[in-house]
């Protein structure tokens, strides 16, 4: 097809950040006119990045970017907006407190003749005008905070399309509905369509996009690894091409010799504030000296689950034991004397104190410690020791345990954080995407610690969305989808396309062999 019929072109981008991740690399996407067509790769494959970039929220390192044959620069969502661009957002981007008619013209409500005030009621007769025209039915007087959240989508949609918007850019739309829910968006996505809108759609859902999409461009490392049309390839296919990879030379790891239980994951059940059920029957245990492996796409219970670990949520039912004791309902500052230690997902928000030093962020978990407090005075030597130590054992590059830990590079602050956890002697670590968004070095080092750490005993629970580093790392893996263990797998019993398949809903082994493995 000639690049002359395409709405949007992008060509050969590029963006590398300051810290050297190359989150896309020389990526070539095209849209048609009145089409829907999907985006689909692993977490962290780079289609999130691509979308922001052509939503002015990232300015690409390199490559150039078409709308309608003419050559554009976005500098910001607000320019996106103005030439046609909307974007649905997977967190939705709405005002509780506020209506779904003020929702929906905030940042360019009408206002009364006198320009003082906004005219509320061409707001309500702007939405239900654009409601019946896209057939996107809302209650313009209903607030926000109470609306069901395939409502709230409806009206990020209409926000959208009162804009302007003739190219949607739908994140993970069905991440949070119902199948009910899921069934009236696709209906309204198709006569989107065939009035001639051009919706991108970005999924892990290899049965939705078969059921709702035109087109698909696989990502895969940052590159696009082709575009397919829906009809003429197969979720297997699909698979094989999002989790291929090249071959990763396996990591000198020690066999594991597991001792006793040290975590036992009992039918836990877990409902978010949306009704939607996150985990459903989870049951697993890691003993002492082993890494527990957990994969899958993300949003499909991992969050909810290390959520609960932590005492950051309570479950609906079930229970969670470490060394036979319930940590269900226990503030963190118990569930750590229980020796249990947590790297975060989120460093910046949970991990550190972003204005404290280097010396209060690695002593925060130990200060109360009598080797360092004598009543009511520190032991200033042993603080700046164990300071000292911990910034060398973990090669965390500063200038000296007084730098503010939120000067520091991505993969430093990293270093912070588990030096901090990994060196409290605990029996249970959980690890949450220990090398997210870190540099090569660092990586190395946090995956060569947890090996170690296991080996000399500990109890590791690895949660990762990098399929790379849970197979490698992993003496035991679990494989979750829908919030459900859809397979338990022993070292060395799986490969790249076999987890890609579980990970996507396409396998699941059976409740008796779960059970079975889960409990060995």
């Amino acid at each position: 097809m000639d690049a002359h019929e395409y709405v949007v072109r992008m060509e050969n981008i590029s963006k590398i950040y300051p810290n050297g991740i190359a989150a896309n690399r020389e990526v070539n996407f095209s849209v048609r006119e009145g089409e829907i067509h999907a985006l689909i790769g692993e977490n962290g494959a780079g289609k999130s990045t691509l979308m922001k970039i052509l939503f002015g929220m990232e300015q690409p390192t390199a490559g150039k970017i078409y709308l309608n044959d003419q050559r554009i620069t976005l500098s910001s969502p607000l320019q996106a907006i103005s030439l046609g661009i909307g974007m649905v957002h997977q967190h939705f981007m709405l005002v509780p407190s506020l209506t779904v008619a003020e929702n929906i013209v905030l940042g360019m409500a009408p206002t009364t003749k006198s320009g003082l005030f906004i005219d509320y009621k061409e707001a309500v007769r702007l939405t239900r005008e654009y409601s019946e025209m896209y057939n996107l039915f809302v209650e313009p007087d209903a607030r926000v905070a109470d609306i069901a959240v395939g409502m709230k989508q409806k009206v990020e949609i209409l926000k959208a399309l009162v804009r302007g918007a003739r190219v949607l850019i739908l994140d993970e739309p069905t991440a949070v509905l119902t199948t009910q829910e899921t069934a009236e968006l696709f209906q309204e996505l198709k006569n989107l369509k065939d009035q001639g809108f051009t919706i991108i759609f970005i999924s892990h859902k290899l049965k939705e996009i078969k059921e709702l999409t035109d087109r698909i461009t696989i990502m895969r490392a940052g590159r696009s690894v082709g575009v397919y049309e829906t009809a003429s390839i197969t979720e297997q296919e699909i698979s094989r091409l999002m989790v291929g990879r090249d071959v990763v030379l396996k990591m000198d790891k020690p066999e594991a010799v597991p001792g006793e239980r040290v975590l036992c994951v009992e039918d836990l059940h877990y409902v978010n504030e949306w009704g939607k059920k996150m985990l459903d029957g989870v049951s697993f245990s890691v003993r002492q000296g082993e890494i527990v492996g957990i994969a899958g796409v993300e949003g499909n219970g991992q969050r909810e689950l290390v959520d609960i670990l932590f005492g950051l949520k309570l479950p609906d039912s079930g229970d969670a034991m470490v060394d036979g004791q319930s940590l269900v309902g226990l503030p963190q500052a118990r569930i750590r004397t229980l020796g249990v230690s947590y790297v975060p997902e989120d460093r910046m928000t949970f991990g550190i104190a972003q204005t404290a030093n280097i010396e209060e962020n690695v002593i925060s978990d130990r200060y109360r410690h009598k080797r360092f407090n004598r009543g009511p005075l520190f032991n200033m030597k042993s603080l700046h020791d164990e300071s000292d130590r911990l910034i060398m054992d973990y090669a965390v590059l500063c200038k000296s345990r007084s730098q503010e830990v939120g000067m520091l590079s991505g993969g430093n602050i990293q270093k912070v954080v588990v030096a901090r956890e990994f060196s409290s002697d605990p029996i249970l670590i959980i690890a949450d995407q220990p090398t997210r968004g870190i540099d090569v070095g660092a990586t190395e080092l946090i995956r060569n610690k947890l090996v170690e750490l296991s080996r000399a005993g500990m109890a590791v629970l690895l949660v990762s969305a990098d399929l790379n580093e849970v197979m490698e790392l992993s003496d035991n893996l679990i494989v979750m989808y829908n919030g459900q263990i859809a397979g338990y797998f022993d070292d060395g019993q799986w490969d790249d396309l076999m987890m890609g398949e579980y990970m996507l809903g396409l396998k699941r082994q059976s409740d008796d062999e779960i059970r079975r493995a889960c409990h060995a």
